[in-house]
């Protein structure tokens, strides 16, 4: 079964349904049968779904591609026009701009709504009209609302809005699961294989934003030597293979791999698609609208362009609230549950995520907003219950413990003018010899083995003071607590990395500013009390119950707290030096970040949901570290073992004093000081740091 043959039934079920929104829509754009307050709203809505509709006739008609790049260019520029920056103050999309224009209740809603409808683009080039209409069926019932000559109450547009979500919360987890485990859905696979890549045109099939960064990216790849395109893709995907051997997970037994890019990557993929089908593995990318039901905001789809605007975005993140409850919530799982089982044997062959990031865009601290859509408490704790029943089921059917990933990163030519040399020297720290680096980390895992406790300190402006607890090693000889990390899972290499013990790790954690996740946080303070934190602060905002609201969101992920799941030592000096030497060390992502000095992560271990699965270092110890006391509760009660959230930040070596074994004797080494290696065969490691 192709594509389009998967689409055809839920075509046909919507094939008489289609042109009746479509009239309807073209009706409302000139009709003046609401009241003036509402009226712009709902005609200018109506056209921008009239567009959609419009379009999806000319793609499935064949004529759109035959355009020129000039006009798809312009094209594309129009349909995300509205929500750039500097035209998001008067778009419907900002909840700021629609409480104004429709009062701070009404505003929310249909603020929510448009987002909505903003999020089915991509469905229209994919030529899925289903979601078009359905949701084309939620606008024009609640418009006709608005015609009554009462006007309607708050409530009852929330609860049409909260049943079309309860209705559909099946179909739109079928469809979900469905796109990221089945490989015949080959949409964006066949972009990657059968375009031609050096007609830019290829890019518009997506219908995602397309901005400079793209349009350079694949300029820029086009002109780099086969050799070298082909070098970037051996890395990525050895990497992949790598992570399935020395975590001892059989990759035979899988079929698939899940492949996430950003556009403008696809003459690397291409070479990738070849190296993965040489291993057994078909590729599968899946681009699902990005409504609230799906979670927009809270994660990058598959494949994506450079965001149009990340304040839209954050404004957005939590639009789920108007209709999560509690029976939402069950009925979505249960949706989930019956998905999988109608997969479970495919399912099965999933291998797990090989991914490509990018990095360099001009940094993002969000404003706060309040008109934008918040959790209340009640709902805060339901959304954790969904997600962490989610990776339940999930797990049910993909196993943790035999499932693997890869993740690399590269910069774009949002970065600076010196952009093809920063991507070269992120070529070579993508690269380096990981043989070397595993000999220099095994020098400092021996030291660090022996240890109960080690001691992190900062210096400067850095005011870090944190003692962390290791587990008791019963036989040194064939045990470790510290994985010796290269570059298999997370590349590039270095770092060696443990999961504490909860009781005796306490302290503080400070960092100066750090991105995470996109964002950007000034001075973050999170204390420690036996490895949980129990308090914490930023200095994004001037007043402190925003800072905190800010953290309990985007960091502890609407927890009241959450573990030290992580604390690791990079080691990547070089990709250290290539941060300072372009000035770009605030524009590093995190996976190139976390190996520029000691980490730590807030959230889950490393191995969670895997942690009864033995791992073994290349010196052929085994890796006891891979349990806390709250990831060991999942012998009685996985959703309170677990948080579905692990978030490293990394203190750089500039802000870092020491970094000091504690011996059960007292006795004490260091293992850096004054931000500097001093572990006998590391001295290596110093010399990109001078």
């Amino acid at each position: 079964m192709g594509y389009q043959e998967f689409w055809h039934s839920y075509r046909e079920e919507v094939r008489e349904r289609f042109p009746l929104v479509e009239e309807r829509l073209k009706q409302i754009m000139t009709e003046d049968t609401v009241a003036n307050r509402w009226r712009e709203y709902f005609q200018s809505t109506a056209a921008f779904l009239g567009r959609l509709c419009a379009l999806y006739e000319e793609i499935i008609g064949g004529d759109y591609f035959k355009k020129s790049l000039k006009q798809l260019q312009t094209e594309n520029h129009a349909l995300y026009e509205e929500i750039l920056p500097q035209n998001y103050a008067k778009s419907y999309a900002n909840p700021a701009y629609a409480a104004g224009k429709l009062g701070e209740a009404f505003g929310k809603l249909l603020g929510m709504l448009y987002a909505d409808l903003r999020s089915l683009i991509p469905c229209v080039f994919e030529g899925r009209n289903y979601e078009l209409t359905i949701f084309g069926e939620l606008f024009i019932e609640i418009y006709n609302c608005f015609e009554l000559e009462e006007r309607p109450k708050e409530q009852e547009i929330q609860q049409i809005i909260y049943w079309f979500y309860h209705d559909y919360s099946e179909i739109f987890t079928e469809i979900s699961v469905l796109a990221q485990s089945s490989p015949e859905l080959d949409f964006y696979v066949r972009v990657i294989m059968d375009s031609d890549l050096t007609d830019l045109r290829y890019m518009y099939r997506y219908g995602a934003y397309i901005s400079p960064n793209e349009r350079k990216v694949s300029e820029f790849l086009k002109r780099m030597p086969e050799p070298e395109i082909q070098a970037m893709a051996d890395t990525y995907t050895e990497g992949y293979r790598i992570g399935f051997e020395v975590t001892g997970k059989d990759l035979s037994k899988k079929k698939f791999v899940d492949l996430r890019y950003p556009i403008g990557f696809e003459r690397m993929m291409r070479a990738a698609v070849t190296n993965f089908r040489e291993m057994g593995l078909a590729p599968v990318v899946s681009r699902i609208a990005e409504t609230s039901f799906s979670g927009r905001g809270n994660g990058s789809p598959a494949v994506a362009g450079t965001s149009p605007n990340r304040q839209y975005e954050y404004d957005h993140k939590f639009d789920r609230a108007v209709y999560l409850d509690k029976a939402f919530v069950e009925r979505r799982l249960e949706g989930l549950r019956t998905a999988y089982e109608g997969r479970g044997e495919t399912a099965a062959l999933y291998a797990g995520p090989a991914v490509v990031e990018t990095f360099g865009e001009e940094g993002f601290t969000p404003a706060a907003c309040s008109s934008a859509c918040r959790f209340d408490d009640k709902q805060q704790k339901l959304n954790v219950y969904l997600s962490s029943q989610s990776m339940q089921i999930t797990n049910q059917y993909i196993r943790g413990e035999e499932r693997s990933f890869t993740i690399i990163a590269y910069p774009i030519p949002e970065i600076g003018d010196r952009f093809e040399e920063i991507f070269a020297r992120t070529v070579e720290v993508n690269t380096l010899d990981y043989k070397l680096y595993q000999k220099m980390q095994q020098k400092i895992i021996d030291v660090l083995d022996e240890g109960a406790f080690v001691h992190v300190t900062g210096k400067g402006a850095n005011t870090t003071d944190l003692t962390v607890s290791l587990h008791t090693l019963e036989n040194p000889q064939k045990q470790t607590n510290f994985e010796n990390c290269v570059a298999d899972v997370n590349i590039p290499v270095g770092e060696v990395f443990t999961s504490p013990v909860l009781k005796g790790t306490n302290g503080r954690l400070h960092v100066t500013q750090v991105y995470l996740n996109g964002m950007k946080y000034l001075d973050l303070e999170l204390d420690f009390a036996d490895g949980m934190v129990v308090n914490y602060s930023c200095r994004n905002f001037e007043a402190e119950e925003e800072n905190r609201a800010f953290l309990k969101e985007n960091l502890l992920k609407h927890h009241d707290t959450l573990p030290l799941g992580e604390f690791a030592i990079g080691t990547n000096t070089t990709a250290y030096q290539m941060g300072r030497d372009y000035q770009i060390q605030d524009k590093l992502p995190i996976l190139i970040a976390e190996k520029t000095g000691p980490h730590f992560a807030v959230g889950d271990t490393c191995y969670s949901w895997a942690e009864d699965t033995a791992v073994y270092n290349p010196d052929g110890k085994e890796i006891v570290a891979r349990d806390n006391e709250i990831s060991a509760l999942r012998k009685e009660d996985t959703q309170k073992a677990y948080f579905n959230c692990h978030t490293d930040i990394t203190i750089p070596y500039d802000e870092l004093d020491r970094i000091t074994v504690i011996r059960r004797d007292d006795s004490r080494t260091d293992v850096i000081r004054d931000g500097r290696f001093v572990v006998p065969g590391t001295e290596l490691l110093n010399e990109p740091l001078c």
